[in-house]
């Protein structure tokens, strides 16, 4: 039988004894959309973190294109080895650098300056990002203009996985159901596979093949 993109196996991470995620397992499939939905400290980012290699599991498996690359007994992947993109919720772009700086600092330096750069141009005008932006910093940009510069970050390294924690949580509605639009024709046009955490219905609804529903740190129900 041919392994799940993404494995989760009885992953169990807690914080002083509480919180955290509790034996969860899932399996996505490659190209696969996942939402996951669920009141806030249901688990839900701190399952994407576990995913990404910012914490490491306390009991459990993480396997990635039948690579185990976490486990308690087992030595970590470092997040760099394990070419993931991550759109944080509170964005996290870097305020010291420019739009297409922020670019530059993930795409790959062993490339040659051409190829980065034409990368990141691509990169930019997929996720419809004025080319008079690039030399702008975040806080010259508005709320949707930031959302797609992480996003862009997020996908100029060529990811397998891309993550999305609640990226859209601090937009107006407008926006929101138009950045929501945006990003599941990109979905659609790239096919990578994606796990995106939100507590709207209607986002899941736009985004999700597949909806997980979380509660107290436990996937309640997968549909």
């Amino acid at each position: 039988m041919t392994p799940p993109f993404l494995g989760l196996s009885r992953v169990t991470k807690r914080y002083g004894g509480r919180g955290g995620v509790e034996s969860v397992s899932l399996d996505v499939q490659p190209g696969e959309s996942v939402v996951i939905v669920g009141p806030s400290g249901s688990g839900k980012t701190t399952l994407l973190r576990l995913v990404a290699g910012f914490e490491r599991p306390e009991e459990g498996e993480i396997w990635l294109e039948g690579r185990r690359v976490a486990g308690a007994a087992h030595s970590s992947v470092p997040p760099c080895e394990r070419r993931i993109g991550f759109v944080f919720q509170d964005l996290a772009l870097w305020p010291h650098l420019t739009v297409r700086g922020n670019l530059e600092f993930v795409v790959d330096s062993a490339s040659r300056r051409s190829e980065r750069a034409e990368r990141i141009t691509r990169t930019l005008r997929l996720c419809r990002i004025e080319p008079q932006l690039d030399d702008r910093y975040p806080h010259q940009l508005s709320g949707g203009e930031q959302q797609r510069v992480a996003l862009a970050r997020s996908l100029v390294g060529s990811p397998r996985l891309l993550l999305l924690d609640e990226p859209f949580s601090s937009l107006d509605p407008a926006l929101r159901v138009t950045l929501r639009s945006e990003l599941a024709a990109l979905q659609r046009q790239l096919r990578v596979t994606t796990i995106y955490v939100t507590h709207d219905e209607e986002d899941a609804s736009a985004l999700a093949d597949r909806c997980v529903t979380m509660r107290n740190g436990r996937i309640e129900s997968v549909g």
